[in-house]
């Protein structure tokens, strides 16, 4: 069995990738693959810790956030293709400028 430290410290690892790919990179799509880095990382360690106490919960919200990742990728990649229509570009620094 894999001790529970071990199941931490990737969630942790996962955790820090992904909170760097979200604050450091400037094209969307990586920030959104950064966004499911860290949602991952939620999940190892809901089902480590689920695994530890001999608990299925840890399971069940590991699934419901694979419910609402898959929500939040739909809409997200919806607003990437309007994006790309209007903008053409998928840079974070030309987004964010609003036309009024």
């Amino acid at each position: 069995m894999i001790p529970l430290s071990w199941s931490i410290l990737l969630g942790v690892v996962l955790f820090v990738i992904g909170a760097a790919g979200v604050l450091l990179r400037r094209n969307i799509l990586v920030v959104l693959m950064s966004l499911e880095l860290l949602l991952n990382s939620v999940n190892i360690n809901f089902i480590a810790f689920g695994r530890y106490y001999a608990d299925f919960r840890g399971q069940i919200f590991a699934i419901f956030v694979i419910a609402i990742t898959a929500a939040e990728v739909a809409v997200a990649l919806g607003i990437l293709v309007a994006l790309v229509r209007n903008k053409s570009t998928l840079k974070v620094d030309d987004v964010t400028m609003m036309k009024g």
